[in-house]
């Protein structure tokens, strides 16, 4: 049974891969497959707005870089809640099935912490940049040409999987 977090604890990506390294590598393998996949954030007057984006995972989180004022940037400083799609490339296939990260983006203002994700990214000059808190992985594939599978991840509770023929 996997304890329920702390309040006071966020749940960033390194948590996430302790409570399920498979559903984690799985995520990243996902993510990692291309460059840019899809953020949908809440716009000022409460309708969403989707916008490409390039993730990074690395010293435990999941980060978000954005340029400077860009719209997503400032949706999420307004209201930090958000949802990744992992791009489904080309064709239908979707193989390792279809990822979305749900969670809520923290903006990082501290230089060393910046410094060290400009170090290793390379972004321009200036960016904003947000680590995230999950609360909801979400994996979706097809088993053996038959079932539908969907796999949820919540912080405190182990993956639910739900399959449908």
């Amino acid at each position: 049974m996997t304890p329920k977090p702390n309040p006071s604890q966020k749940p960033n990506w390194a948590a996430f891969t302790t409570a399920e390294p498979d559903l984690a590598k799985t995520a990243e393998e996902r993510f990692g497959a291309f460059t840019h996949h899809i953020l949908a954030t809440i716009r000022k007057d409460g309708s969403p707005r989707t916008s490409g984006l390039e993730v990074q995972f690395n010293n435990g989180e999941l980060w978000l870089g954005m340029m400077p004022d860009s719209l997503k940037a400032l949706d999420l400083r307004r209201d930090p809640r958000f949802a990744i799609q992992a791009n489904p490339g080309s064709g239908t296939e979707m193989a390792g099935g279809d990822v979305r990260i749900s969670g809520r983006a923290v903006e990082v203002t501290d230089p060393e912490t910046r410094a060290l994700y400009a170090e290793e990214v390379e972004p321009p000059e200036s960016f904003h940049l947000f680590r995230t808190e999950l609360t909801e992985v979400v994996r979706t594939y097809v088993e053996d040409n038959t079932y539908l599978v969907v796999q949820i991840w919540k912080p405190g509770e182990p993956v639910r999987t739900v399959k449908r023929n």
